[in-house]
């Protein structure tokens, strides 16, 4: 088929296919004799590919490398969309039922405790994986993935009820200075988490604070936890690791 008829089946537009198609991501093998582009089921496949990473929220630069290694498997590609939403979809459903059960504590109708409040979160997900990568490279990112999947089970849930406390006391401390001794006190802590898990220097420390700000997603997850925390903790971490340092 020719591109407008592609563009028409898969739902996306003739820019976008010449924009793949320019940064080397998605090109046809074969032309017809006026110069077209023609696309076969073979290119299908790898379409449909581009855009499940897509959707999982992939950079097209780290799209392009992954479906064009030589080591890429269609098939292991398929099982890891599969299990990746399906543990997506667990994640929404767990969160929309915290949801609801909040709205009913917030009308009086049920009453619940504070560790109930935060049973929906999980963070031995790391929804910022690949944007790790591509600041800190896979090697960083690897290292610390490792280690997690080392640890038992009891080990990584120790590490989440910890992390969870961490945030909860640093969110109590926000309208403090955030060069106070309490809030200074809390932050080593986080520093201290967050190596046990990798490699942070006190410069990547400071740029982590700064990126809880930087990127909007950052902001509205770390927020949850009460509004202005990811400023808040921008704002420590950059003072513990400029005292740090000196």
């Amino acid at each position: 088929m020719k591109i407008k008829e592609l563009a028409d089946l898969v739902g996306i537009s003739v820019r976008t296919l010449h924009h793949y198609d320019e940064i080397g991501l998605f090109k046809p093998e074969k032309t017809n004799a006026s110069g077209h582009r023609l696309y076969f089921e073979d290119d299908l496949e790898v379409l449909q590919q581009i855009l499940f990473y897509k959707e999982l929220g992939f950079p097209l630069k780290k799209i392009k490398e992954i479906i064009h290694s030589p080591d890429f498997d269609r098939q292991e590609a398929l099982e890891l969309h599969r299990k990746t939403l399906l543990e997506k979809s667990c994640r929404i459903s767990k969160m929309l039922e915290l949801i609801e059960k909040m709205i009913q504590h917030s009308k009086g109708e049920i009453r619940m405790s504070n560790k109930e409040k935060f049973e929906g979160f999980n963070f031995s997900h790391n929804p910022y994986e690949q944007e790790a990568r591509e600041r800190w490279g896979d090697r960083a990112v690897d290292h610390s993935n490792n280690k997690i999947r080392n640890m038992s089970k009891e080990e990584q849930k120790n590490l989440e009820e910890e992390m969870s406390f961490i945030y909860r006391n640093l969110a109590d401390l926000r309208h403090q200075s955030p060069s106070s001794q309490e809030a200074q006190s809390a932050i080593h802590k986080w520093f201290e988490w967050l190596n046990t898990i990798g490699d942070y220097s006190l410069e990547a420390f400071k740029g982590l604070g700064q990126l809880y700000v930087d990127d909007k997603r950052f902001t509205k997850n770390i927020d949850q936890f009460g509004e202005g925390l990811a400023l808040f903790m921008r704002d420590a971490m950059a003072v513990y690791a400029d005292n740090s340092q000196q």
